[in-house]
């Protein structure tokens, strides 16, 4: 098969494969920027089914993509579209195999299967940035003897579930390490990459969503992050010399804390992810970027993003055996389907806001989640006081 680097730019109205564990904001980009999207996820939402040409729902949430289910949906969402090629998403992260499957069918628009394997190696990504001279947080394989400064991860992990602190019961042969904990506030650094070089699109703040049992649940985002230049500068550096060192393409993002002007690096994202709702663009030049990059061209100008966004993740309070058929706000996407079970603690739907600063954002994103929350659980508790008035 020919190196991605020769593969030709899909031409205006292609047809692209998708998959992630939660394909919405991919196929949404992709849509803007003229694309067919074909999207396989764990979801497949009323929003994912509006933006696609054809959708698969994969059961795979709690035990992540498997290979025959997998191909299975591509293959079946490929039939009679003949797709430019295939974009992913989360999900991948510690199954580069699977990645390697794909690419044996169709162009990867995406980091090659060696480097996701390289940059989500824990003990690799920690030996290359004390050779780059990054900070990063002490890791170590076994249980630390002062656990209370510690956390757990699995290897591959993303999205924040799979932290927690260290000493936390983890699943039989689930593959872990151990991260010493550091100081500072979560900042996501989104850029792209052309295998050499690099590209900031700019920078997010993120927070948490904690759960009894995932306290680093991911919760939301904001854009712009609002650091000091000095500090905006030394993420930028530490994007450059990680992509140049990996051979990163195409849209990736860094996690780092910050504290002042200090920063530490905690994790490499190789590929687009969760800050894509806050880095929405009308006229799809950021897919067309990543598609781009992957091919070895980067974008001449930096691209721009007006204002300030937020988006949250809305998640149930209370388990919902039946999910009902509500009004849905034009700010709320990821929408569950009507008549869905959602356990205490599930992902109700994504929650967007636009406005001039970002707290404002920010503030919206919260009133909006209580908002809709509130009106989801008196429906439900009026429906309860109703069938026990209507009971015999």
């Amino acid at each position: 098969m020919p190196s991605v680097s020769r593969v030709r730019s899909p031409e205006a109205g292609a047809a692209i494969l998708i998959a992630a564990s939660s394909g919405r904001a991919l196929a949404a980009a992709a849509r803007r920027a003229g694309y067919r999207p074909l999207v396989a996820d764990f979801f497949d939402d009323a929003d994912t089914r509006g933006l696609c040409v054809a959708t698969r729902l994969i059961g795979g949430l709690d035990t992540g993509f498997e290979c025959e289910s997998l191909i299975g949906a591509l293959e079946a969402l490929a039939k009679g579209e003949a797709p430019c090629g295939f974009v992913y998403g989360a999900g991948f992260e510690d199954r580069p195999g699977l990645l390697d499957l794909v690419a044996q069918r169709w162009p990867l628009f995406g980091n090659p299967p060696a480097v996701v394997r390289s940059v989500k190696d824990p003990v690799r990504l920690a030996e290359l940035c004390a050779i780059l001279n990054i900070p990063h947080p002490k890791i170590s394989a076994r249980m630390p003897r002062d656990r209370q400064h510690w956390l757990v991860k699995s290897v591959g992990g993303s999205g924040g579930s799979h932290v927690a602190p260290a000493g936390a019961l983890r699943a039989a042969g689930e593959k872990i390490y151990f991260q010493r904990i550091a100081a500072g506030e979560p900042i996501s650094v989104l850029f792209l990459g052309d295998g050499a070089k690099a590209r900031i699109v700019g920078s997010s703040r993120q927070w948490a969503a904690p759960a009894p049992s995932e306290p680093f649940r991911f919760g939301g985002s904001l854009r712009p992050a609002g650091l000091s230049p000095a500090l905006e500068s030394r993420l930028r550096r530490a994007a450059e010399v990680i992509t140049a060192a990996c051979g990163l393409r195409g849209l990736n993002s860094i996690d780092f804390l910050v504290e002042g002007n200090e920063y530490t690096l905690i994790e490499v994202n190789p590929r687009p992810g969760a800050t894509l709702d806050v880095f929405e663009d009308r006229g799809g030049s950021l897919f067309r970027a990543h598609m781009d990059s992957c091919l070895g061209r980067l974008p001449r100008r930096p691209l721009e993003f007006v204002g300030a966004a937020a988006a949250g993740i809305a998640y149930a309070r209370q388990e919902i055996p039946s999910m009902p058929a509500i009004d849905w706000p034009t700010w709320a996407a990821d929408r569950q389907k009507a008549r869905s079970a959602l356990r205490p603690s599930a992902p109700l739907c994504t929650i967007k806001a636009r406005a001039a600063k970002p707290s404002r954002a920010r503030a919206l994103v919260d009133a909006r989640t209580n908002l809709l929350l509130g009106r989801l659980e008196h429906f439900q508790n009026k429906n309860d006081t109703l069938g026990r008035e209507t009971a015999p």
